[in-house]
C-alpha cells in the first residue's frame, strides 16, 4: 500500500510554451494537481496542456514574481512545486521530493537547478548548482512581487533536496540574448524604483568581479566554450543593467 504524504500541486506559469510544455508536464506525473496559469498563448498550449489533464487558468500578464504568487495561490493544495515550461523534475528529485512530503521537516525545500546551454548541461560557474527554493508550502512562503529575479519569500531556511532539476531550454542563442536584454531592461527599472543607484566604478568593476568568481572560484572554466560564453553574457548582464541605470539616472537630473 502506498506511504501517505502530503498532496502536491505542480504550478507552471506560460506564454506560448507549446514547444517545451510536453517533456515538463511528462515529468509532473507524481504530483496530485498540475495547475497551469497561462497569459495568452496563441500557440495552443491551453489545449496541449488540457490535453496532459493539467487545469489551465487564465490571466493576464502581471510580472514573473505577481504572476507565479497568483499560480501558487489558485492552486488547490497547499505544497506547491514551482516549475518553469522548460524545466523537467529529475527522477532523483522526484523520489527526493516524494520522501520529503510523506513527512515533512521543513516548510520550504530547495534543490539544484542544472542548466542546458549550447548543449551542455553546465556543472559549475553560475549556471550549476544555481540553488532554487521551489517546493514549499504556501501558508508558509511566497513569492515576491518583483517584475523580474523573482524569489521566494519566507521565515523559514529551505532545506537541501537530493536531484537536479533541469532547465533544457531549446532557445537559440539569439533568443536567448534578446531574453536577457530584456532582464536587464525590467532589472534596471526595477532597482531605480527602489531608489538604488549606480556609479561608473560599479558599471566597471561589477563585470570582471563576476567573471573571476564564475570562471575561476566557481571553476567555470571546466565546463568548455559553453560555459565561457555563458558567464561572458552574464557579466555582459551586468555592464548592461547598470548602463540602464545610470541612464535613467540622468534622465531625471
Amino acid at each position: 500500500m502506498p506511504t501517505a504524504r502530503m498532496p502536491l500541486s505542480a504550478v507552471i506559469i506560460t506564454r506560448d510554451a507549446a514547444s517545451q510544455l510536453p517533456a515538463c508536464l511528462q515529468s509532473l506525473h507524481f504530483c496530485d494537481e498540475i495547475l497551469v496559469l497561462d497569459s495568452g498563448s496563441t500557440d495552443g498550449t491551453q489545449q496541449l496542456a488540457a490535453a496532459y489533464g493539467a487545469r489551465v487558468v487564465e490571466a493576464e500578464w502581471r510580472g514573473f514574481g505577481p504572476q507565479k504568487q497568483l499560480a501558487v495561490a489558485t492552486a488547490l493544495h497547499d505544497w506547491v512545486l514551482c516549475v518553469d515550461a522548460d524545466e523537467r523534475i529529475s527522477e532523483t528529485l522526484r523520489a527526493s521530493i516524494l520522501a520529503a512530503l510523506t513527512q515533512p521537516a521543513h516548510d520550504i525545500y530547495r534543490f539544484a537547478r542544472c542548466n542546458r546551454f549550447l548543449g551542455r548541461y553546465l556543472r559549475h560557474g553560475e549556471g550549476y548548482p544555481d540553488w532554487s527554493p521551489r517546493l514549499f508550502d504556501r501558508r508558509q512562503a511566497r513569492w515576491s512581487d518583483d517584475a523580474v529575479h523573482e524569489k521566494v519569500l519566507s521565515a523559514a531556511t529551505p532545506a537541501p533536496l537530493a536531484g537536479d532539476l533541469l532547465h533544457d531550454s531549446a532557445e537559440s542563442l539569439e533568443h536567448y540574448l534578446a531574453k536577457q536584454n530584456r532582464y536587464t531592461t525590467l532589472a534596471a527599472a526595477s532597482a531605480f524604483a527602489a531608489g538604488k543607484r549606480a556609479a561608473v566604478l560599479k558599471l566597471i568593476l561589477s563585470p570582471l568581479l563576476r567573471f573571476c568568481k564564475f570562471y575561476f572560484l566557481r571553476l567555470g572554466c571546466l565546463d568548455g566554450l559553453p560555459g565561457l560564453v555563458h558567464i561572458l553574457i552574464g557579466c555582459h548582464n551586468s555592464f548592461c543593467k547598470y548602463a540602464k541605470l545610470l541612464e535613467l539616472q540622468r534622465r531625471v537630473r
